[in-house]
């Protein structure tokens, strides 16, 4: 009898630990590990197979290299069910952390200025799954809104909607544009939020064939939204966001989770 080197048993059995490094700092893996320590104060945890520490390690080498469960669990010698419980319980801490809409608006108000735009989360759904199919990126996904400062730090991440998802309908869902009219923040976004009104500023269509003054103020939109680019290549650079196996509903306390790892101040 020929046994398939797929089978799930043999495929486990397959895996060997080996020693790898992880391009994150190590303050980062230590303010993780506290705030795991805390959670499992309020909440009373008795013994663990693993520590805060290696833990927070875990959840982290999930994020940044987007092993399997399996790969996991042989590499911290636990099962792969442990390994999924252990990073789930950790996603929840860190999403916890995340600023609301309104936490992230604070501070500013007329006369400044952010960036709004949306990304693809990428994931493995069949062709099947029509509400996760993107025109626009020809791809499955789930559609996240993203507020950026000026200078490119992330300020705010929204919830995880199908990947058909309109940019614009995703924006006002989330109640983004209401809220940044209440407070007279001017917005600068791309032609997808065409129609938004209220505080939005997007690019002109074919800019080329109307006067000068249009062309001029296209650059200046480009130029000073190019910043915003630089928050998606962080978000991206946490390659479990490049393409996500998991559920889609948790792909939104996934991108929390990123945002407070991006944004915390782990050298105070």
């Amino acid at each position: 009898m020929v046994i398939s080197l797929n089978t799930p048993a043999i495929e486990e059995a397959l895996l060997v630990p080996y020693p790898a490094m992880l391009d994150v700092p190590h303050e980062l893996v230590e303010h993780v590990s506290r705030l795991l320590y805390e959670h499992r104060l309020a909440r009373n945890t008795r013994w663990r197979k693993l520590g805060c520490f290696k833990q927070a390690l875990l959840t982290l080498v999930h994020l940044r290299k987007n092993e399997t469960f399996s790969q996991l669990g042989a590499g911290f010698g636990i099962s792969q069910a442990t390994a999924w419980r252990y990073v789930d319980e950790t996603l929840d801490v860190l999403a916890s952390w995340a600023p609301g809409l309104h936490e992230a608006l604070t501070g500013l108000g007329e006369g400044d200025h952010v960036i709004v735009d949306g990304t693809l989360i990428p994931t493995d759904r069949i062709r099947a799954d029509e509400p996760y199919y993107s025109q626009k990126h020809r791809k499955h996904g789930m559609n996240v809104q993203v507020i950026a400062a000026p200078d490119g730090t992330p300020l705010w991440f929204s919830r995880a909607t199908p990947g058909r998802t309109h940019d614009l309908t995703s924006a006002r869902a989330h109640g983004i544009v209401q809220a940044c009219l209440t407070r007279q923040i001017l917005v600068l976004a791309d032609r997808a939020y065409q129609g938004a009104g209220a505080t939005f500023r997007t690019p002109y269509y074919h800019h080329r064939e109307q006067p000068q003054h249009y062309q001029q103020f296209n650059r200046d939109h480009a130029r000073l939204r190019a910043p915003g680019e630089r928050t998606f290549a962080q978000l991206k650079s946490w390659r479990l966001l490049r393409r996500a196996r998991c559920s889609t509903r948790r792909i939104g306390t996934i991108v929390q989770a990123v945002h407070t790892l991006l944004t915390c101040d782990y050298r105070g």
